[in-house]
């Protein structure tokens, strides 16, 4: 049995904040404004992006759960409702809580009937897992639709306040801590809010299909450390001390739910354990050419990865001119795990993807580097 994604939504919080606004926005820590700034995001180029935050209160506007409601409503009309849903599968980073998990809060916003409610947790490739539970679930037969989600909502976590919180939690002043360790102001350049949501069926509906071909996911958790990290401090030799494990008075320092990133090791090993190890097992088992690809969805965090990308597939022998790339972080940011939905929503609502094109989507997640590749071939259906 085939499966196809019939519909794609996206919810993107508030106004558009351009670079100039971020501190704004977020707040500015420490008296002066950070030095990183300027660095990261020449690097990253992004000029845009989107937070579920007041600008004017500095107080949230969403939480994760009602903004994933959000792009989920936007999949409802002609001949498709809310009610009808079977199963509901939602992946992200960022729960609004640690218990009850993300999906079910979802439900609990839509306020109808489901089925079946799952969650998957991780960073980036949290929302392609739950893409493959619900395709698994429609494909097998045991469902009769699914609707996916992928979203985040990382602002909340890069106010101001949250490194003010750490400060006193440490009995330090701040103005005697000025600048914020680069592994947590780097990410408050480079993460941003949003989500997106996709109709999964057996049968394609009038209009512009995608039939899903295949999924396929990798983890090298084996053969590396932790890259990006939350909840925990890292120690010697790259080991995670997790938060339940630290004396209750340390919980409470905002340190140990701080997001955190080793640049380092993202820059040496990302390319390779991510892309160029696992695409070339997805080569080999899928016979996968150029010719088989029109279209190329990387999820990239900064441009600064797109030479080096460019490169590996060269290396690989999957050399894919930039005409082919499709890419929206410029003007969406980095969403995390709701990246690919939203570039994916939008590639669909440009008219560019044209029947019989087939699309090559690639998801890596730093974490402690995993990978998800998923192909797609456009279907025009009366």
């Amino acid at each position: 049995m085939d499966a196809y994604i019939t519909r794609t939504s996206v919810a993107l919080p508030n106004q558009p904040v351009e670079n100039e606004q971020i501190e704004m926005v977020l707040g500015q820590v420490g008296e002066r404004p950070s030095r990183a700034r300027r660095i990261v995001l020449r690097n990253n180029g992004i000029r845009r992006r989107y937070y579920a935050i007041d600008p004017g209160t500095g107080l949230a506007t969403h939480s994760n759960a009602s903004l994933t409601a959000a792009a989920i409503r936007g999949l409802a009309g002609e001949d498709f409702a809310l009610e009808d849903i079977a199963v509901l599968a939602c992946g992200t980073s960022n729960a609004d809580q640690l218990l009850p998990n993300h999906a079910v809060m979802v439900h609990g916003e839509l306020g109808v009937p489901i089925r079946e409610v799952v969650s998957t947790s991780g960073v980036c490739l949290s929302g392609t897992t739950a893409f493959k539970y619900g395709w698994m679930a429609v494909k097998s037969g045991c469902a009769t639709n699914a609707v996916v989600t992928g979203s985040e909502i990382a602002s909340h976590n890069l106010r101001a306040q949250t490194y003010e919180a750490e400060c006193t939690a440490r009995g330090k002043a701040l103005d005697a801590h000025p600048e914020l360790a680069f592994d947590k102001d780097f990410l408050r350049w480079m993460l941003s809010d949003g989500a997106g949501a996709w109709l999964i069926e057996p049968e394609p509906r009038r209009g512009l299909n995608l039939r899903v071909d295949w999924i396929d996911l990798f983890s090298y958790a084996h053969a590396l450390p932790a890259c990006m990290y939350m909840g925990a401090e890292k120690g010697e030799g790259g080991a995670l001390r997790g938060w339940m494990s630290h004396p209750a008075h340390e919980r409470e320092a905002n340190s140990i739910f701080a997001l955190k990133q080793d640049v380092r090791l993202l820059n040496e090993a990302v390319v390779e354990y991510t892309l160029e190890k696992p695409l070339q097992r997805v080569i080999a088992q899928r016979r996968l050419s150029p010719r088989d690809i029109d279209w190329f969805l990387p999820h990239v965090s900064s441009e600064y990865f797109v030479p080096k990308v460019a490169a590996a597939l060269e290396r690989l022998g999957l050399p894919l001119p930039r005409e082919r790339w499709f890419t929206n972080l410029a003007w969406t940011g980095n969403t995390g795990s709701a990246a690919i939905y939203i570039m994916l929503d939008e590639l669909v609502r440009s008219g560019r993807a044209a029947p019989g094109q087939r699309i090559l989507c690639f998801v890596p997640e730093s974490g402690r580097f995993s990978s998800g590749f998923i192909h797609l071939t456009a279907l025009e259906h009366a």
